[in-house]
């Protein structure tokens, strides 16, 4: 996470090599990322780009899948049964037939992620996944995040949106020119106010009620907290009796 301009892009398109250090090193797996191909790395890191268009060119969603597999070494059953099998794990398989250009901006970020996520890769990493999503889109990419993660792959991406890094509740680290200048769950990152406010981020909702309920009545209650339940759990058991009690002011 970071503000336009950190470096987040930059950081993704090392990792598998379409950029190369100017100095330092880039590590995948101990292998130095400038003493191999772009196309060895990719078997292993798989790249989302920000805008899915970017990723389209063949006349179908199918094809958009196939093209990738064969580019990488399967043989036709082979490309066409995992094809499907992708397709329809990512809910696109009723899609193959049409244009990928034709699809709704869901629907494009999930085929880019198929695609990527067809030949397996051991990291997945996608650039900015919620930007143009609509709140089941978002609903949508975070059960697939998680379907994922639950495969024991590893999944690093970049985001300025908050509330998607909460509801994930990840590790995260924050850029700012270049530089990292935290890293932490999130639950830590994501209730320090000063820290996003020099990132260009927002403090994500939750939290920022528990602080302004803080403030405003003069009750200590936590506010490290990310999740509705959580929040809620803080209001019964923390918040409402101490008002009830006398303590502070009622807001």
């Amino acid at each position: 996470m970071g503000e336009n301009g950190s470096g987040k892009t930059t950081l993704l398109k090392h990792l598998n090599g379409l950029l190369k250090p100017s100095s330092g090193r880039v590590l995948v797996d101990f292998v130095d990322t400038r003493e191999t191909t772009v196309a060895t790395l990719s078997r292993k890191v798989g790249l989302v780009f920000q805008n899915p268009d970017s990723m389209f060119f063949s006349t179908s969603v199918e094809e958009e899948v196939m093209y990738a597999l064969t580019m990488l070494g399967y043989d036709h059953a082979m490309a066409r049964e995992r094809c499907r099998e992708v397709l329809q794990s990512f809910d696109l398989w009723h899609l193959r037939e049409k244009s990928a250009f034709t699809l709704s901006g869901g629907e494009k970020k999930r085929l880019t992620i198929a695609i990527v996520m067809a030949w397996s890769p051991k990291y997945l990493v996608i650039d900015e996944p919620t930007i143009g999503q609509d709140r089941e889109g978002k609903q949508r990419l975070l059960r697939l995040i998680e379907m994922i993660e639950d495969e024991g792959r590893a999944i690093v991406l970049s985001s300025h949106d908050v509330e998607f890094i909460a509801d994930l509740e990840p590790r995260v680290i924050v850029l700012s020119r270049g530089q990292v200048i935290a890293d932490g769950h999130a639950r830590d990152i994501l209730t320090d106010g000063k820290l996003l406010e020099r990132s260009s981020l927002l403090v994500p909702q939750i939290p920022s009620l528990l602080l302004e309920l803080r403030r405003r009545s003069g009750v200590d209650i936590g506010y490290r907290h990310l999740g509705v339940e959580e929040a809620e759990m803080v209001l019964r058991n923390e918040f409402i009796p101490r008002i009830r009690s006398g303590e502070g002011t009622r807001p």
